[in-house]
């Protein structure tokens, strides 16, 4: 049973830290994902995380809803707009016709890279400031914390 005792000073401070910074830096990653990608590629940011999920090798509508802890029609829905706009192929698997593996069209394979190309380019921009050691502390701080809620399991 957990009690309401705030505990350790230092997760305290770290959990705080993290408020101040995860969210507001991810709304602002959220919003420059969608202004690359509804301004420039035409697609949606659901579409985009799925075309990102797909080219990580997640091949099926039910992975892809295990993944996004979403529904599947709600993921088949943005997949069939990804297959109109030529971005996602369809194809049965030639072991189980019951299961189809979704893939990438060349077209779906550039236009992810260039919408990650151009966030990356976004994001560097304020790394650039960092030293060379404030940079390696970052990457630890971000390995940890990737290590503390197992979060490279998830994808």
């Amino acid at each position: 049973m957990q009690s309401d005792d705030p505990g350790d000073p230092a997760i305290e401070r770290a959990l705080d830290s993290f408020w101040e910074t995860i969210p507001p830096l991810w709304s602002r990653l959220h919003e420059q994902i969608h202004l690359t990608a509804a301004a420039q590629f035409d697609i949606s940011v659901e579409q985009f995380h799925v075309l990102r999920h797909i080219r990580r090798g997640v091949s099926s509508v039910s992975e892809l809803a295990a993944a996004k802890r979403t529904s599947r029609p709600a993921v088949s829905q943005i997949v069939d707009a990804l297959v109109n706009k030529g971005l996602v192929s369809r194809s049965p698997n030639p072991d189980d016709r019951r299961i189809v593996r979704l893939e990438l069209t060349a077209a779906g394979g550039e236009l992810i890279q260039r919408i990650i190309q151009s966030t990356r380019a976004w994001m560097r921009q304020p790394l650039e400031a960092l030293s060379p050691d404030e940079l390696h502390t970052l990457q630890q701080a971000l390995q940890i914390l990737n290590k503390a809620y197992e979060l490279t399991e998830r994808r």
